[in-house]
This record gives structure tokens, C-alpha cells and sequence, in this order.
């Protein structure tokens, strides 16, 4: 396999496939980079804070063609793994996928995501909602790689992925419109409308996909809105509300060895939110209001020489709060932030017949508060101190203090060295404290926080606006992980991590660039759905309105999900996109096909769901 893995990337280095569909954007794309927002809650120079931290611009997403957002992340971001079982679609409930893992923490939503630095799951079994997460929806995501608790609080102990939604900033208005077929009877639509005038701003986008499916009983079908009204009021203030609803109808087909019958899940998400931002020549900051809600009706199935359900699951949950914070620069080289988070999450479970409901499960919320202080002291332009402490309360467990401390420095032109120490944590969900399923898990109301110490070493070299490369090394401590003991959920594991990520760019030319990463992840114990080894590359080439795109992304060492701990998977896949343009970016049709595992690959991600192999998909964009 490794051969094929460098024949494959030397054709690639060779032939300089491309994926940008601006000449221009190659030139900048390291500098659009080097600003992001989650690490302090403002905007800040990556380089000047000690976190780890990746960033997907507007323009990759694009070029993807994709409708998800995971599967882009999964490959560009180093240590970053997204479990999957299908063409499309990830589903919830047992043998669903979509969970993020970042160095090898994830599984049970340690991985936080966020819509806007709003905290995005499912509040009664607390996992995250990743077929919610739609590509065109997205201007930028901010992955940090490590523990975000110091501002985010609980389920970001293994890492953050803020998805910053999009909003119109050019004047006028701008329309897309994009359909796609192909293998398995996939088919997927867009459109999205962006209007800008005056102080006033507006994006609306409308998604369905559908799929057959690779199997049979594995069809997909998914809807999703979303609106973005945004408003300047003066020079200083800015209102901004948003909301996003999603239906999807998923069918579980189960292990191919054993399958599944009547597995159907009809799930609405949903979430608003009203943000009101400050910007001041020495402060700023802002108040945020959100509330994401959910509907699940669940149909478990049966097995071969089983019977049919006579009842459904049933489940209503909700995940709302405040998050009020403001940033101060009253000193030269000086800045800190001080806010105050207000959580409440939970739900209510049940079963249903259609004579009425026969059992209730649970009907119980959590509330949490926190207030955090972080501060960072730049000097003499080479070093930047940063250090915080986030307190919290939670009603279910009590107490938590969540200390974070680390370094940037400048030696020489471009060069960044970086040290930190962070703690991460998650809270025990509502199904672990109080709902049983015996004779496999039995709740326990007394279970305590995971919690996560990691040290992390990092060098980034920039050349120029031409090449950039980052190395980071990383351990880390985790204890208190939630396991059952003889059926009944207790904090018994602990897990130690080490391993090395590196990503780099390059753009030789301004129709030529090429960007890599990669990522080795060492543990104490198996653990699934976290790969020893990831790589991807990604050559790209533009020549006039032809645009072509080709990538290798490899795993090995990957404990399966649902498997034993033997049950290992390495694979190696080779995509391809290739577009052609009419007209402009902004007012133009562009044609594109793509393949995916061009090689035909035989892998599975989770035990007893073989991936598809060679796929192909071919579709029209037109913008206007």
C-alpha cells in the first residue's frame, strides 16, 4: 500500500492538478488564513496565540462541490477523523455516524461544534448533529485542535469546530443555484440568495439531498433551510439573527452480516439565534441568545426471524442559553476578555403506539453557568503571552475549574514557535445520569466530568506569501472517561495520547498550488475511529476557465467502529474533480464532474458497513 500511496502522490506532485477556481485566491489564501476568531473570541493574528488551530476558507469549501460540511473537514484538518458509512447522509440513533474525533477524542461528543460559537447538540443524548451541517451555509471553519473549555465549556475537551456561517458583504444581490447527480441515484440540489444594501444584509439558502443508498434499506432523504438577517446600526453595533431547520428520513440497513429491517428515523432540528456585537476603538464584544431543539421518532427495526415494532421512540430535547462576553485593549500590547455563559439542555423521551404513549423515559433538564477570564500581554513584537480560568457550575455535577496557559513566539521573519497547556472537559448527558437500557448500560446519576490535561509543542515557517508549514507535537492526559462496569456507567478509563500533525501549502504560481497534512496518533489502548496514520495532498492547477482537482487521502492503523480491537482497516483513495466555467464567477454557468475512490478501494469506517467504491457524481452551477 505504501507503493501505491507514493506512485499515486507522484503522479499527483507530477501532473499539479488543481481545485482553485480564482487565480488570485492562491496569493492570498495564507494571509486569509492567518486571522481567526475562536481562539479569543475576536479577531486575532493566529500566529500571537499558543492553540493549535486549522482554518477552511469559503474558497475550498467550494471547490469541493460537497453538501456536507464533515467530509471536507475530515480531510483538510490534521488529526481531524469523521466517521462515515455511506454515499451521503449520516443519520442518528445506533450505528449512526458523523462523529468528530480530533487526535483520537471524540466518540460520546468530546468534540465540540458550534454554529457562530454557539454550541450545536442534541440535548438529551448529548451527541452532535452532523447531517446539520450543510456546505453552502458555511463562510469559514475554525478547528481547534486540542481543548477549547476555557471559553466554550463542556464537550469541547478534544477539540472545537466553529462553522462561521455566512452573510452577504458585497452590494447587491447574488443568487446560486446548483443541481448534481449521480451513482446510487444520488441526487443532490441548492439555491441560495445573498442581498446587501445599505446598513442591511440577508443570505437564504434551501438544500434537499437523496440517495438510494449503496444497500438496500439504506435510503436518505434530507431538507435543510437556512436565513441569515443581519443589521448595522451605526458605527458601533450590529444585530444579527439567524435560523436553520433541518428534516431528514434515514433507514438503517444494520451489519451486512446481520441486517437491519424497518430502522427508520424521522428527525427535525432546528436552531435560532439573536446576536447583538459592539465594536469600540478599545472594547468590544457581544451578547448572544441561542436555542437549538430537536424532534426524533424512531423506529428500532428488527432482525431476520424477528417481528416488526409495535412502538415507536419518541424524544423532544433542547439546547439554550446566554453567552455574554467583552474584550478590552486599554494598555499597549494588552488584551482581555471576561464573559458569563448561561446553559440549560435536556428533554423529554418516551414510547408511543398509535394508541397512545406506553412508557416515559425521561423528562429532565440540566442547567450550567460559568464566567471565564482570559488575558494576553504582547512584547517587544516577539512574544505573546496567553493565560485564562474558566469557572463552572453545573447542578448535575457541581464544580469546575478550567485553567489554560501558553506562548507564541517570533523569532525571524515568519517563523512561530508555540507552547501551551490546556484542560479540556465533558459533562455526563442526560442518558448517561438517568436513563438505564438494562441489561446493556444502566444510568448513574452520581457520574463525575471527563477531563483532559494536554501539552502541546508547535514550529510554523512562513516564506513569503508562497509557502507556509506548521509541525506540532502533542500528549495528552486523559481521565474519568465514562464506561460501563458490569452494565452500570461509571468514570473508570483513562487515556494517554501523543502523536505529531503537520499541514503546509504551497502556490508556486498563481494557477498552481498544492496542499498537504498529516497526522500520527498514538494511544495506550485501541481506540476506534481514531487512524495511527492520516495523509492527504491535494495538487491544483487552473488554466483558463478549465479547472482540475485531484487528491490521495490515506489511513491505516484505524480500529473499527463497532469492531474488536483487532479489527483494523488501512485504505488509500484517490479523487478527482475537473469544471469548466462560462462566463464569470459571479454571473456564469460552470459544469463539473468528480469521482471519488477512483481505485475502487474495499474499506469499512464501521463494522459490517462496507464504503462505496468507485462513486461518480456530475452536476451544473450557475450563478447570477
Amino acid at each position: 500500500m505504501k507503493k501505491n500511496l507514493l506512485l499515486i502522490s507522484g503522479l499527483l506532485l507530477a501532473t499539479a492538478l488543481s481545485h482553485a477556481d480564482d487565480p488570485e485566491a492562491a496569493d492570498s489564501l495564507i494571509y486569509l488564513k492567518g486571522i481567526v476568531v475562536s481562539a479569543n473570541k475576536i479577531q486575532v493574528n493566529r500566529n500571537t496565540v499558543p492553540l493549535s488551530v486549522s482554518v477552511i476558507e469559503r474558497s475550498e469549501i467550494e471547490a469541493s462541490s460537497e453538501s456536507a460540511l464533515l467530509p471536507v473537514l475530515s480531510q483538510r484538518v490534521p488529526g481531524l477523523f469523521v466517521t462515515r458509512k455511506g454515499i451521503t447522509g449520516f443519520g442518528v440513533n445506533t450505528n449512526s455516524a458523523g462523529t468528530v474525533n480530533i487526535r483520537g477524542i471524540g466518540q460520546g461528543n468530546k468534540v465540540l461544534m458550534l454554529f457562530d460559537g454557539q454550541p450545536q447538540w442534541a440535548g438529551v443524548f448529548g451527541h452532535s448533529l452532523p447531517d446539520t451541517y450543510v456546505a453552502s451555509d458555511v463562510e469559514r471553519v475554525e478547528v481547534i485542535r486540542g481543548p477549547g473549555s476555557l471559553l466554550y465549556g463542556s464537550n469541547a475537551m478534544g477539540g472545537v469546530v466553529n462553522i462561521i456561517t455566512r452573510q452577504q458583504k458585497q452590494d447587491g444581490r447574488r443568487t446560486q443555484v446548483r443541481m448534481m447527480y449521480g451513482s446510487y441515484n444520488t441526487q443532490k440540489y441548492m439555491v441560495n440568495n445573498g442581498y446587501n444594501t445599505g446598513n442591511f444584509s440577508s443570505f437564504i439558502s434551501l438544500n434537499h439531498d437523496r440517495t438510494d443508498g449503496l444497500r438496500a434499506n439504506s435510503d436518505f432523504r434530507i431538507i435543510n433551510g437556512f436565513a441569515n438577517l443581519g443589521y448595522q446600526a451605526g458605527e458601533h453595533y450590529k444585530l444579527k439573527g439567524d435560523v436553520s431547520l433541518a428534516f431528514y428520513e434515514n433507514q438503517n440497513p444494520g451489519p451486512i452480516d446481520n441486517p437491519m429491517f424497518d430502522n427508520l428515523m424521522d428527525v427535525l432540528r432546528g436552531t435560532t439565534s439573536v446576536s447583538l456585537t459592539n465594536t469600540y476603538e478599545k472594547s468590544s464584544g457581544a451578547i448572544q441568545v441561542f436555542y437549538n431543539w430537536g424532534r426524533h421518532e424512531i423506529n428500532d427495526g428488527y432482525r431476520s426471524g424477528g417481528n416488526p415494532r409495535t412502538f415507536r421512540f419518541n424524544s423532544e430535547d433542547h439546547n439554550k442559553g446566554v453567552l455574554l462576553y467583552q474584550t478590552f485593549r486599554l494598555l499597549e500590547g494588552n488584551s482581555f476578555t471576561a464573559g458569563i455563559d448561561y446553559k440549560n439542555w435536556g428533554g423529554h423521551a418516551w414510547n408511543d403506539t398509535i394508541n397512545g404513549r406506553i412508557g416515559e423515559i425521561i423528562d429532565r433538564s440540566v442547567n450550567e453557568v460559568a464566567g471565564y477570564l482570559t488575558a494576553q500581554q504582547d512584547l517587544f513584537g516577539k512574544l505573546s503571552l496567553n493565560a485564562g480560568v474558566r469557572y463552572e457550575h453545573s447542578e448535575a455535577y457541581g464544580n469546575q475549574w478550567i485553567p489554560q496557559a501558553g506562548l507564541s513566539l517570533r523569532l525571524f521573519e515568519g517563523n512561530t514557535i508555540k507552547a501551551l497547556y490546556s484542560k479540556g472537559y465533558r459533562s455526563p448527558n442526560i442518558r448517561e445520569l438517568y436513563i438505564s437500557y438494562p441489561p446493556y448500560s444502566i444510568a448513574n446519576p452520581n457520574l463525575k466530568p471527563e477531563s483532559m490535561q494536554t501539552y502541546e509543542l508547535a514550529v510554523g515557517q512562513r516564506i513569503g506569501d508562497k509557502f507556509y508549514a506548521e509541525i506540532t507535537g502533542f500528549y495528552l492526559d486523559a481521565q474519568n472517561m465514562i464506561a460501563g462496569v458490569q452494565g452500570t456507567l461509571t468514570n473508570v478509563n483513562s487515556l494517554h495520547n501523543k502523536g505529531i500533525e503537520v499541514e503546509a501549502s504551497y502556490y508556486p504560481a498563481r494557477n498552481l498550488s498544492f496542499t498537504a497534512n498529516y497526522s500520527y496518533l498514538d494511544t495506550n489502548r485501541p481506540t476506534e475511529a481514531a487512524p495511527k496514520n492520516k495523509f492527504f495532498i491535494e495538487g491544483s492547477y487552473t488554466l483558463d476557465r478549465l479547472t482540475l482537482t485531484a487528491d490521495v487521502e490515506s489511513v491505516s492503523g484505524l480500529v473499527k467502529v463497532g469492531g474488536s480491537e483487532d479489527d483494523k482497516e488501512s485504505y488509500t483513495l484517490l479523487n478527482a474533480r475537473a469544471s469548466y466555467l462560462f462566463g464569470s464567477k459571479d454571473k456564469g454557468l460552470k459544469l463539473f464532474v468528480k469521482g471519488e475512490n477512483l481505485t475502487g478501494a474495499d474499506y469499512e469506517i464501521l463494522k459490517g458497513f462496507p464504503m462505496p467504491e468507485i462513486t461518480l457524481m456530475g452536476g451544473i452551477d450557475i450563478t447570477f
